[in-house]
């Protein structure tokens, strides 16, 4: 490897940003801590930052990790990597108001204690601009309604990894169509022993197979909610 040999303070902007993008790709934690800075240093506006540098990064690990170029734990390297750097703009975005892609509330459903699959859309739908309140494991369906009141997210995401604990999704949905929020929000699900029919026969808006497809969907889903964006065609 070179790179040991790359001084970042002394590469322009642009070489900084697809450098950014390379050490993502690495899982370069404090690489990408040191590039962050340096361009907040540059007066880069931190949005620009994020969106520029981290989600581009992020949105290119996801493309590799769809196509199975990457693999889990390689992905969760990279996202711990972008999380560091998350960590640098996160109050700096607040201050300055920056725009949200959108909200999201996740976590794996009552009963089930998996949560690697859950913890990687977690930290790529926050890779892909999403703010994530990450409720854990084994949520009863109170904690997914009392997460909603608080926070009112654009999306709730629930995962299973048990085939006991899949049928505890439509508890959820269910409650939520009783308290007459379940059209508020765009509802995902995802786990190993769910697939699409289990998805719609539960009332859910999508069933996703991998962290990539969760944040492509919830960006879709968000932009049809909001008339943001060009209206994608059927192929």
């Amino acid at each position: 490897m070179s790179d040991d040999d790359i001084v970042l303070a002394e590469l322009p902007d642009d070489e900084l940003v697809q450098q950014m993008h390379d050490d993502l790709y690495d899982g370069l934690k404090e690489e990408i801590e040191e590039s962050v800075r340096i361009l907040l240093d540059r007066k880069w506006v931190p949005y620009d930052v994020l969106t520029k540098a981290l989600v581009e990064g992020m949105r290119i690990v996801g493309d590799d990790f769809r196509d199975g170029i990457l693999f889990v734990p390689e992905v969760l390297l990279s996202a711990n990597a972008m999380k560091a750097g998350m960590s640098i703009l996160r109050p700096l975005l607040a201050e300055t108001g920056a725009p949200k892609v959108g909200k999201m509330v996740i976590g794996t459903v009552k009963g089930d204690i998996h949560d690697i699959g859950k913890n990687l859309v977690s930290m790529m739908m926050e890779g892909a601009g999403f703010e994530v309140i990450d409720l854990g494991i084994n949520n009863p369906v109170e904690a997914y309604l009392e997460a909603i009141e608080e926070h009112e997210p654009d999306i709730l995401g629930m995962s299973a990894l048990l085939t006991t604990t899949m049928p505890y999704m439509k508890v959820v949905i269910d409650a939520m169509k009783e308290k007459g929020i379940r059209d508020d929000l765009i509802v995902l699900v995802g786990g190993a022993p769910l697939n699409e029919e289990f998805g719609k026969a539960i009332g859910a808006d999508a069933y996703c197979r991998d962290a990539a497809v969760a944040v492509e969907t919830a960006k879709q889903l968000v932009d049809r909610r909001h008339n943001r964006g060009p209206v994608m065609a059927d192929a």
